[in-house]
């Protein structure tokens, strides 16, 4: 008893554990747990673990835990030892029941330290209308300010005037190089296998390092540790499934999710069809498909209380296939078969263990691997001299990255007022940025470059540390410094990088913003910018092609609002970006040919700076949510051997852009959802004028990179989704439109001649078209859950 009434100045107590769903078993991200009595609190990691440490009073109090989504629990505690205290929260019965329970004690975004950062609920990222009915998180990120996408459908971020290299892309803390299906059209990141999304576009906390422009991280489900469940859906073009339950209840569990789609399957009636027309006979007709799949699976043990074991790995391909074969007289024939494919494999080793009530840590190994390869074989079987030969011809040109990972990361909660993070990564890059193979009955014209002189090895380290301090009520910051290094034949390329965010509360829901980062990252994307297909190659720094550096400083204010009883939250934020060792291919230089270590020749270094101003608005609870939008913005590059050496805008430069996303429940199982978004248009080079020289050969004159803007752009998405309860679970139906006012947006532009009638008037003037891509596009999906 004498313990259980000692003062405060005697001590602290530390109450420690896990959140998770309590139907599930699945760990919740960013829970705010909080002691009410006093205002001190703190919130779950990326793997559901909390630590708060309090005054040893000896009294009984309670402790609240609230989570958008879940019903707020009120936990009795006593204030006279520190334990360990799981916490399980029961969802809502429906989005609706959302509303009235909870939302008011999360963590309001005019009190976090965090700028530039934004979390978006996973059924929110659901319920926005999808391209042929496929949920993609990509399109979803591109509707935020600052974000945008590289072209009509595409996949691509481009944060803050930087380029898709920029971007860290983190599946379970694994790397991924390539996030596209179908030349871009669709990411490979299935929602129906994720648990946590969140995209920082700048204000990088020191734990982040390795890229330029933002870091998505992407948190896989662990699999319900009680029950066996499962969801899918069937869309215009793929299908896909997942499954999850316990392996031992309440101790391990998995999950597994595939997609395929069957693009290659639903097309090849129409291509024989239309082939058949043309009296081509059967055997003789070529036979062209494509298609991409994916899969996702994950397991994770209990081993006691304070450990825990997570295997995960992802693998996903994408696969253009055609094969022709002519056949002539008397065993003769042609046989020719190409193919062009690209795609990811990763695999992640994970262990947690709570090593003290205030000190939790997590050590990872991965494993992540992108390879795009194309090749062609032919087959020519003749006679000669009345004997049956055979000629064989193979070429194939692949390039990849591989990198072998092990990071170590500690959060350390000794006070509510300090959440400190430290902790330190290795990786082993292994580029091969192409290699070619050529093979041929010719045994004098064959040439094998899948050797050690086309790799290039490289050496990562890094070691961080953070903390983020609540020096008074009014003012809390997140200062940190992160060291980095890059070791790549006999180089090594240091980098020191300070990272620093602030908030001060000028009241209870106005608060002032600031954040600076400095960032390296040391390796390159070689982008054919006209070419869709994904022929980008990447390259490490060397010693003559220097890594890349930026600096972003970003200043902002963020307010909560209340408005007829619903919560918004505001957020208003302006940024300055300069860049130094950005690289473009030279006139004329691609990948073509690129072999060993050549592409350094092809390739030229620049400077870049980004900068504008961003104005957000959500509101994540009612029956109406979603956000507005808006970004300002400059972006431009300097090279010295491109445009005479003159400043130029970036090919995404988008001084405009304006996005407005609208969910709203009419009832429990009637939902209506709307995109709409405006861009200025992408700036392009085109010729000014046409001349012949003396030989009579065309030439163009082309003025200024990027001097000619294309058409903006806009478009409208609306999506309708009516659910049906079963015994077993769920079914939900939903139609959506793509484009639904049927805007003629520019894809690319190209030069028509014009042309004359015989009389030599001219009947149509030389100029430039508009080729567009999607009119309005319906879709129908089903999705279920039982």
């Amino acid at each position: 008893m004498q313990a259980q009434q000692a003062p405060a100045s005697v001590g602290r107590v530390t109450f420690s554990g896990y959140v998770r769903d309590a139907a599930t078993g699945e760990n919740l991200i960013g829970v705010a747990v909080v002691h009410p009595g006093t205002g001190n609190g703190t919130s779950t990691n990326t793997y559901g673990f909390y630590s708060l440490t309090l005054p040893a009073t000896g009294d009984t109090t309670r402790l609240l835990a609230s989570y958008l989504g879940y019903q707020r629990q009120l936990m009795p505690v006593r204030l006279d030892k520190s334990q360990s205290l799981n916490i399980r929260l029961t969802s809502a019965m429906s989005e609706l029941d959302a509303v009235e329970i909870v939302g008011t004690k999360q963590e309001k975004l005019a009190e976090t330290t965090r700028m530039s950062t934004v979390t978006i609920p996973l059924n929110q990222i659901k319920a926005v209308p999808a391209l042929f009915g496929e949920r993609d998180v990509l399109k979803v990120l591109q509707l935020l300010p600052g974000v945008q996408s590289g072209g009509e459908g595409q996949t691509g971020l481009y944060v803050r005037g930087g380029s898709p290299d920029q971007n860290l892309i983190l599946l379970d803390g694994t790397p991924v190089y390539n996030a596209s299906h179908l030349f871009g059209f669709f990411s490979v990141f299935n929602a129906d296998a994720l648990n946590n999304v969140e995209l920082i576009k700048g204000g990088f906390p020191a734990r982040y390092g390795g890229r330029l422009s933002s870091v998505l991280d992407i948190t896989m489900k662990e699999g319900n540790m009680r029950e066996f469940h499962g969801e899918g859906g069937v869309g215009l073009i793929a299908s896909r499934l997942t499954l999850e339950g316990p392996i031992k209840k309440d101790t391990s569990s998995f999950i597994i999710s595939a997609r395929r789609t069957y693009i290659d399957v639903l097309a090849r009636p129409l291509v024989n069809w239309a082939l058949a027309a043309e009296g081509i006979p059967r055997d003789e007709r070529p036979t062209v498909g494509y298609f991409f799949h994916d899969v996702n699976a994950k397991v994770n043990w209990k081993l006691s209380q304070r450990d825990r074991l997570y295997l995960s790995a992802y693998t996903g391909r994408d696969k253009f296939y055609a094969r022709s074969k002519d056949s002539g007289d008397d065993g003769e024939y042609n046989r020719l078969k190409s193919g062009l494919g690209w795609g990811n494999l990763t695999a992640a080793l994970r262990w947690n263990r709570i090593i003290n009530d205030q000190l939790f840590a997590n050590t990872h190994l991965t494993f992540s691997r992108y390879q795009f390869d194309v090749g062609i074989e032919e087959e020519n079987r003749y006679r000669n001299n009345g004997e049956l030969k055979t000629d064989k011809f193979a070429l194939r040109y692949l390039s990849n990255i591989r990198d072998f990972s092990l990071k170590t990361d500690f959060d350390y909660l000794p006070l509510p007022d300090h959440y400190v993070r430290f902790g330190g990564q290795y990786i082993f890059h292994h580029f091969r940025p192409g290699a070619v193979q050529l093979k041929s009955s010719d045994p004098d014209a064959n040439l094998d470059q899948f050797n050690t002189s086309s790799r290039t090895l490289g050496h990562e380290v890094g070691v961080y540390a953070e903390d983020d301090y609540k020096v008074t009520e009014r003012l809390k910051i997140n200062a940190g410094l992160r060291l980095n290094g890059f070791a790549v034949d006999n180089k090594f390329f240091p980098s020191v990088e300070p990272r620093l965010a602030a908030r001060f509360l000028l009241t209870e829901d106005w608060a002032l913003k600031g954040a600076y980062a400095r960032t390296s990252q040391f390796i390159h994307l070689l982008t054919n910018s006209g070419i869709g297909l994904p022929t980008d190659l990447w390259v490490p720094a060397t010693a003559k092609i220097k890594p890349q550096k930026a600096q972003q400083i970003s200043l902002g204010a963020a307010r909560n609002l209340r408005f007829k009883d619903e919560d918004y939250e505001l957020s208003l934020e302006t940024y300055y970006k300069p860049m130094l060792g950005l690289i473009e291919y030279r006139e004329g230089a691609n990948f073509l040919g690129t072999t060993d270590n050549n592409w350094q020749d092809k390739v030229t270094s620049g400077k870049g700076w980004a900068y504008g101003a961003e104005v957000f608005v959500q509101k994540k609870t009612g029956r109406t949510t979603g956000w507005i939008g808006y970004t300002l913005s400059w972006s431009k590059r300097r090279f010295e051997e491109l445009n005479q050496g003159e400043i130029f805008p970036f090919k995404y430069d988008r001084r405009h852009d304006a996005k407005l996303v609208l969910i709203h429940q009419f009832k429990e199982n009637l939902r209506l959802s709307g995109t709409w978004v405006y861009g200025t248009g992408n700036a392009v080079t085109l010729s000014r004028g046409r001349f012949v020289l003396g030989d009579y050969t065309q030439y163009d004159d082309y003025g200024p990179r990027n001097s000619y803007r294309m058409r903006a752009y806009h478009r409208m998405d609306l999506d309708l989704s009516y659910t049906k309860k079963k015994k077993w679970g769920e079914i939900v139906n939903s139609f959506s439109l793509y484009n639904a006012y049927s805007r003629q947006n520019p894809y690319y532009l190209y030069f028509s001649r014009g042309y004359t009638d015989s009389n030599g008037n001219v009947q149509e003037k030389p100029s430039y078209k508009q080729i567009s891509l999607f009119p309005v596009l319906p879709s129908f999906s089903k999705s279920f859950k039982f």
